[in-house]
């Protein structure tokens, strides 16, 4: 049941379509369960529709809950179909509870659908309402409408707003709120940091892009100039070694290649920073370490080597974080089958820090880890360090 699970956590979002659970083990009771998502007061559910021989019960439920409804039903039902927008799926459950799913690729009609319906109202930059950043980056066309090659461009970027929105809390709106971007790139983010922060939740803010490409950070400046964004600016610069300010509410970080993700979380903690929002990319420096005899089924071939490091890596790196006051979160970014770099971890500064036993227990763990896969993590390095000047 847990793969099963793992398949309807994926299933259960805005481009579902309907499930239709038969083939009751028991006579009596509930003879049929239909699936299929709804819209209520802008919140979406999935409402599940059982029969039994006479009546029909509806329950409208979250995406979790949802998922937790429809395991508990395959323990007492042979069978499911269930269809997306991109995949139709046949699972079947056996006398002793033995799970089988069948994938096929869903039909053509069905992936030319029109799910703008199911989705407009999910994002918090609204499909239908013309964003000029958006427009300028190619992501929507002057009418508001997402361009289709893009949009999970569009998705991308309202899943990190809803990040930012979870910490809003943390940011003071009676004064100016600096927040700096390491390898901000065409910088999609950062405009929709700027906008949602400034022009729809009116915080005053202050916002650098750091990149190390001309051509990117001219283009940038110039679109920022347009919009009248006269607190956001981009500058070249290397992570490693920027010193423009002396201190940061929140900084971000996507798709830092391998260490530079390291330096830019340590400069993050020297400024005291409130907040960190990180994408990390191309983990290589644990993949040259890591060495542990126990782990030679998995070490010993590349591929997952490689993959094991890069899940150490970054949950080192939110353990260090963790060490140094934060609480830390480890969150999807962006589905897995749009980029396989979809780990974000989330830090936020606890307001009580000195000596405190999770910060305690985050360093013994670290050490424990370290010295169990043999590894030394350039951020541990940095940030031990500073302590020690």
């Amino acid at each position: 049941m847990e793969y099963l699970g793992k398949i309807l956590e994926e299933a259960l979002d805005r481009y579902f379509i309907r499930a239709v659970i038969s083939n009751p083990r028991e006579k009596e009771g509930i003879r049929k369960v239909k699936v299929r998502p709804v819209e209520k007061k802008d919140t979406f559910y999935f409402q599940f529709e059982a029969y039994t021989k006479t009546q029909v019960f509806h329950e409208n439920l979250s995406a979790e809950k949802a998922v937790e409804k429809i395991l508990f039903y395959m323990k007492e039902f042979k069978q499911m179909q269930m269809i997306s927008k991109m995949t139709e799926y046949t699972v079947l459950v056996s006398k002793k509870g033995k799970v089988t799913v069948q994938k096929r690729k869903a039909a053509d009609n069905l992936q030319q659908m029109d799910f703008s319906h199911n989705r407009s109202k999910k994002y918090i930059l609204e499909e239908g309402k013309a964003v000029p950043f958006l427009i300028d980056l190619g992501v929507m066309t002057k009418e508001g409408k997402i361009v289709h090659a893009k949009f999970d461009k569009f998705r991308q970027i309202n899943r990190f707003l809803e990040f930012i929105a979870d910490i809003l809390p943390q940011l003071d709106k009676d004064r100016e709120i600096t927040i700096l971007d390491f390898g901000c790139g065409k910088s999609y983010l950062t405009f929709a940091i700027y906008y949602y922060l400034h022009e729809l939740k009116g915080y005053d803010i202050k916002i650098i892009g750091l990149d190390l490409k001309t051509e990117v950070i001219e283009h940038c400046s110039s679109l920022a100039q347009k919009y009248g964004y006269k607190k956001l600016s981009f500058l070249k610069g290397d992570i490693a070694d920027y010193e423009g300010v002396t201190a940061i509410d929140m900084v971000v970080t996507l798709h830092a290649c391998d260490t530079a993700t390291d330096y830019a979380l340590a400069k993050a903690v020297g400024w005291n920073a409130k907040v960190i929002l990180s994408v990390p990319c191309c983990q290589h420096e644990l993949n040259r370490q890591i060495d542990n005899k126990a782990l030679s089924p998995i070490l010993d071939y590349g591929l997952l080597k490689e993959r094991m490091a890069a899940l150490v890596t970054d949950g080192l790196r939110a353990k260090y974080l963790q060490r140094e006051g934060y609480e830390t979160q480890i969150l999807e970014f962006i589905d897995m089958e749009h980029t396989p770099k979809n780990i974000l971890i989330r830090a936020v500064q606890r307001k009580q820090r000195n000596g405190n036993s999770k910060e305690i227990k985050a360093g013994n763990e670290i050490r424990s880890c370290e010295e169990l896969l043999c590894v030394h993590p350039v951020l541990g390095k940095l940030l031990n360090s500073k302590k020690e000047k």
